[in-house]
């Protein structure tokens, strides 16, 4: 497992538009969520430990903020043959397990990952209500250990969003498994 940090994307960049199946078994594209003033892109996968670790704060955060109009999407774009935990039914599985609260899409050509530059599980990205990319960045400083952390980037940043702010610029990457590019 080959451990990665997110890239530098400049902040202002415009969202990446996308039309992918969720498994709810509806497509969902980014018109869908116009009427969000925040929009959270994870790019995330089943099997990154990574991601294991932030999945109930993914939940915990969207819970935070669904009522004040914030909607998180996960995408996953690993290669669902060579690593079958990550394939469209096991998408569906572990959403259920763990409850997830939020839409959970399948980039099956791994191009609208490709397009955002992503580089790891999890990949983290917070557009503001002109979707522009206002955080590009770590859930909070202590991804393994929930009880030790002392700054929660993600959900900081969130609420600058909220207050009419912008988030700090002091941006720490995302780090994660590597994302599983097809051949």
């Amino acid at each position: 497992m080959a451990l990665l940090k997110s890239i530098n994307v400049p902040l202002g960049t415009k969202v990446v538009d996308f039309c992918l199946k969720g498994i709810d078994g509806k497509m969902h594209s980014l018109a869908d969520y116009n009427d969000k003033d925040v929009l959270v892109i994870v790019i995330m996968c089943n099997h990154c430990p990574y991601v294991h670790a932030v999945d109930a704060r993914l939940i915990q955060l969207q819970d935070k903020f669904a009522e004040r109009n914030v909607q998180l999407i996960g995408i996953n774009p690993n290669d669902g043959i060579k690593y079958p935990d990550d394939n469209f039914e096991n998408m569906v599985k572990r959403a259920k397990e763990k409850g997830y609260n939020f839409p959970y899409l399948r980039d099956e050509d791994q191009a609208v990952a490709k397009k955002y530059k992503a580089q790891c599980t999890p990949d983290i990205y917070v557009y503001n209500r002109e979707r522009e990319l206002c955080y590009h960045g770590q859930i909070d400083d202590n991804w393994q250990h929930p009880e030790k952390v002392t700054s929660h980037d993600l959900s900081d940043a969130i609420e600058a969003l909220l207050g009419g702010n912008k988030p700090s610029s002091d941006q720490y990457p995302s780090m994660g498994c590597s994302i599983k590019w097809k051949e």
